[in-house]
């Protein structure tokens, strides 16, 4: 398989670094970037061929992947309008529809829309994807190896559960840094030092977190199993209950949601 990356940033260099490292060869990939610093970075990192503008070789691919900014979209798919023939395009720009992609792309309607997150940045990434009709099983499955390269993946059929990927797995990893932030401030308060509870933090939301990984078992239950009757976790989460934690996460996952469908609105826009 031949890609073609557009835009050599954050996300795109995890994903090139992490398909590389699950057996991609360097030689079958090009990266359009503008920024000279840019491309001296990937040739060195990667050994990918990188360059400053479209070329016919890098036109001559299986896979392009769209990988700037959503403001950025429109100008870059205007320019390959007309260009594509088979080629499938993999969007990983937040809110960007397929329908918008494609009118941009002049009607080439081969399009997978991916929501990776940040955790891919150190292969531990999730992605959420959804592809056009017209993409073929073949085709998902070249757009899904390289995101499976730095994560999980989960595939929707209706695009507008995009939004509710975003709100959970896109922007999820703000809730965790949040709740990390309340949990160090909860031990400075009880008179650990910053140190003591920034470890002790982390060390709970990692050792949790893989542990309800591993488990067969639903998180409600291991929370039971965890919860006392009469002890201090009880008394922690009857004190959650109370200000309906619970309540307000799902609250503000709706209003993700919300605002990427807006957003989607409001780029596609024209």
């Amino acid at each position: 398989m031949r890609i073609t990356f557009i835009g050599g940033g954050n996300m795109a260099c995890a994903l090139i670094g992490g398909f590389l490292k699950q057996g991609g060869d360097a030689a079958r990939i090009s990266v359009v970037e503008l920024q000279a610093e840019g491309r001296a970075r990937l040739s060195r990192d990667f050994g990918v061929r990188a360059i400053a503008a479209l070329d016919d070789a890098a036109m001559a691919c299986d896979l392009l992947v769209l990988a700037v900014k959503p403001q950025q979209m429109r100008e870059v798919c205007a320019a390959l309008a007309g260009r594509l023939g088979r080629q499938t395009v993999l969007s990983i720009a937040a809110g960007l529809r397929v329908a918008d992609l494609s009118r941009w792309l002049g009607g080439h309607r081969r399009i997978v829309r991916a929501m990776p997150n940040t955790p891919a940045l150190i292969g531990q990434g999730v992605t959420g994807l959804h592809a056009d009709a017209s993409v073929s099983a073949d085709e998902r499955t070249q757009a899904e190896q390289v995101l499976a390269a730095v994560g999980g993946t989960v595939w929707v059929d209706d695009e507008a559960l995009i939004d509710a990927v975003t709100a959970l797995s896109g922007s999820g990893p703000a809730y965790v840094f949040y709740f990390i932030e309340a949990m160090v401030r909860g031990g400075e308060a009880l008179g650990l030092n910053a140190s003591q509870a920034r470890a002790l933090a982390l060390a709970t939301f990692t050792g949790a977190s893989a542990l309800a990984a591993q488990s067969s078992e639903s998180p409600a239950t291991l929370r039971e199993r965890v919860t006392s009757k009469g002890g201090t976790t009880e008394a922690a989460l009857n004190a959650m209950a109370t200000d309906a934690v619970g309540d307000a996460i799902v609250r503000a996952m709706a209003a993700a949601a919300a605002r990427g469908a807006e957003l989607g609105d409001q780029l596609g826009a024209a």
